[in-house]
């Protein structure tokens, strides 16, 4: 059970602060002894801040995010999965969502060797629906690479910056955000509570929309429940 917050510095046209606190439930389920299906749902809470002089800053839903896993071992140390990805029209505002329904492909691949934890996952989502016709269409592709060096103790270094690409976007300046940076995390255990998980990560958007902001930080706790 991850909990993740992202926050974005120097964010619109003002040089405000972004946050997107995202809550983002996993769940595994075994199908036979090849293949497991892997549920991730991502909602997140998003505060947007005011972007011209007057207007109010806001907060509440964005987009419902659920994605489908089937995942299979292709080696003793690597897994890979594949299925849908989904948008919902959850968002509380326009300011914070778009009112479209959307789908598409996602992937993963998961490598495991010695102390290194190393993979990527990827989806492209295209609108196809929606109750604001006005709204403009979707077409986004995110990618996420990750890679972990597990230390002693339960300490681990990481890196998992977040590349999206804007396929609509007015100007080509604006279609690619691009974080470069990383973090450390550590895993522990207080009983009788679950195991957890947290970590802390800065990143540098070295590639951004116009007023995309600078700097981004991500803290994260995850709640693991082992079978």
């Amino acid at each position: 059970m991850p909990f993740q917050n992202n926050t974005t510095f120097d964010y619109g046209p003002r040089h405000r602060t972004q946050n997107i606190f995202n809550i983002q439930p996993v769940l595994p389920f075994t199908l036979n002894e090849d293949w497991n299906l892997i549920t991730r749902w991502i909602l997140p809470i998003v505060h947007q801040p005011s972007l011209a002089r007057g207007d109010s800053s806001d907060t509440g839903t964005g987009n419902l995010n659920p994605t489908l896993f089937l995942s299979t071992s292709v080696a003793k140390d690597v897994l890979v999965g594949f299925g849908p990805t989904f948008l919902l029209p959850t968002a509380s505002s326009n300011e914070l969502g778009t009112k479209k329904w959307g789908a598409g492909p996602s992937a993963v691949a998961v490598w495991t060797p010695g102390h290194w934890l190393v993979g990527t996952l990827v989806n492209n989502i295209w609108s196809f629906a929606g109750p604001d016709r006005n709204q403009s269409t979707v077409n986004q592709f995110l990618a996420q690479p990750f890679i972990n060096y597990n230390l002693s103790d339960g300490w681990y270094l990481t890196s998992a910056p977040i590349i999206t690409a804007n396929w609509e976007a007015d100007r080509s300046a604006d279609t690619w955000t691009v974080p470069v940076g990383g973090g450390f995390g550590k895993l522990s255990r207080i009983d009788p509570l679950p195991p957890i998980n947290a970590e802390l990560q800065v990143f540098r958007l070295a590639e951004a929309p116009r007023h995309g902001g600078t700097w981004a930080l991500r803290t994260q706790v995850q709640f693991l429940f082992p079978k």
